[in-house]
Parts: C-alpha cells; structure tokens; sequence
C-alpha cells in the first residue's frame, strides 16, 4: 500500500501559518476586547471600550483618508505598470529591464524614502533646480502633503505591480492582436477588446498586490507625510508606543485587517463575475 506523504509535505507551511499569521491575529483579538492598563498595556478584564472609541470624527477622516491614498496610488501604479511590462514583454533586452526593475529592492527602504525627502525637501534637487533655471522665486511645499505620499508609495510598491503583469504579458499571444489590426481594429481598439481582457488575471495580483501594502502604509506618510496625510498604520502606531493603548491599536488593527479581506474579497469575486461574463459574451459570439 502506498504511503500518504501529503500531510508531511504542508506541515512546515501549516506550522509558518501558525506561528507567524494565526496566533498573532488571535492576540490581536484578544487584545481587542480587554481594557487598558493604568501603565499602559492590557488589563484582562471583558471590555468593548476601545470599540467605542472607533467610532468618533477623526478615526472615520483617517479611515477615508487610507483609504483614498491606497486607491488612488493602486491605480497610478497598475496605470504606469502596464504599459511598463508590454514593453518589457516585447523588448529585446528583457533581462536587463526585469534587473532595473529588482535594483531598488538592493537598497534599504528607509533610505529610499529619505532620498526622496533630499530631491523634494525645500532645498532639495527640484526646487533647487527649478530655482536656477528662473521658474520660480522661492521654494515650492512638495513635501508634507498627501500627493507626496501618494508619489513616494507609488515609487515604492511599483515593483509589484510591474513583475506579475510582465510574467502575464509575456506568456500573451500576440498574433490575437496581429489578427484584430489585420480586421480593421485600431490600435487602441485591439488593446482594449484584445490585450487587457486576456491579461486580466496579471492585473488582478497587481492589483492585490499593491493595494494591500499601500493600504496598512505606515513609514511613507510617517516620514513623507504631513498632518492632512495621517494613515491608520501612524494611528495604530502612535496608540502602541506613545500613549500605550494596547487594546485601541488592537481594535483598529482587527478592523483594518477585516476591511482589507472584505475588500480583496469582494474584488476578486466581481472580476470572476467579469471573466464569466466575458466568456459567456465570446460563447456566444461564437455560436453565432
């Protein structure tokens, strides 16, 4: 009789899950329901109070305010990403382009968010430049403000919008879009009927994948940002370690983590509901 090897084969990811996503979130929740401490900390008794103080002003302008900044940096992203990976897919030199694109991973992300303070500070490269040229009297505020976030998140997580679009576009067969222009279709016509609904799938992880890290943001809009570009992640930081309100950041944490799942979720299931409307419509088309 053959051996099962199976469950030998998942249990160090069961384990990895264990130890590094379940019992962290199951503390977070815990944590969530408890008071806080007279020092800072928890204190073990049943409470809801860190529930209540969600539910205030500030914390739904902070909760808004997340959420546009990680929108509207996905879709700038996913918006340069896929031209960025269909030139890279149809290039020569595909190598060298997936190496320029790695490179800013060598370096340590705080440096790269400090070198962008050094070419939009007051006297940093741009206004320097700009100065110099006689476009300008005086320094121009790039920094401190939300479109300073939003530049900064997207220099850094595009990255992982261009690699799964690129490994997405490259397996495309470009003879469909060949035949459509040999049709009559324009250029734009046959990237919009042709192109995107077969690279749907690389745009969805791209999607995903940058999304989910803009939206839990905490060092860009902490070192970059200013006052109107406060995040949830600088709130949940600022109850840890500042006034020591374990069971609030707890709380906000449970509920960014809940948001953030619903929203991949819901996601996920209008694109499936696309692709088999989509696939529905080509039926169709076909039968016909």
């Amino acid at each position: 009789m053959k051996k099962n090897y199976g469950p030998y084969y998942v249990a160090p990811l069961t384990v990895w899950l264990a130890v590094f996503f379940v019992i962290p979130v199951s503390v977070i929740v815990y944590y969530s329901f408890l008071k806080k401490g007279f020092n800072g900390g928890v204190t073990h008794e049943f409470s809801l109070d860190a529930f209540r103080a969600l539910y205030n002003p500030t914390v739904f302008k902070i909760a808004f305010n997340t959420f546009w900044v990680a929108c509207a940096s996905t879709a700038v992203m996913v918006a340069l990403a896929i031209p960025a990976s269909y030139f890279m897919a149809r290039s020569k030199h595909k190598n060298l382009y997936m190496l320029l694109v790695i490179v800013p991973f060598w370096t340590n992300f705080l440096i790269r968010i400090y070198a962008w303070m050094a070419i939009l500070g007051n006297n940093g490269i741009l206004n320097s430049t700009l100065i110099s040229m006689g476009l300008m009297r005086e320094h121009i505020q790039f920094l401190y403000n939300t479109n300073a976030v939003i530049l900064v998140t997207v220099y850094t997580y595009l990255p992982f919008a261009i690699l799964p679009l690129y490994s997405t576009i490259e397996k495309f067969d470009f003879s469909l879009v060949e035949a459509a222009r040999d049709l009559g279709a324009t250029k734009l016509t046959a990237t919009m009927r042709i192109l995107l609904p077969n690279i749907r799938g690389g745009i969805t992880t791209a999607v995903l994948f940058t999304f989910i890290p803009a939206f839990g943001n905490y060092a860009v809009p902490q070192i970059i940002g200013g006052s109107d570009s406060y995040m949830l992640g600088n709130v949940i930081a600022r109850e840890l370690t500042v006034t020591r309100n374990w069971p609030l950041a707890s709380s906000i944490s449970m509920v960014l983590t809940a948001l953030t799942t619903l929203g991949v979720l819901l996601f996920m299931r209008f694109n499936r509901s696309s692709m088999e409307s989509a696939r529905e419509k080509a039926g169709k088309g076909a039968a016909a």
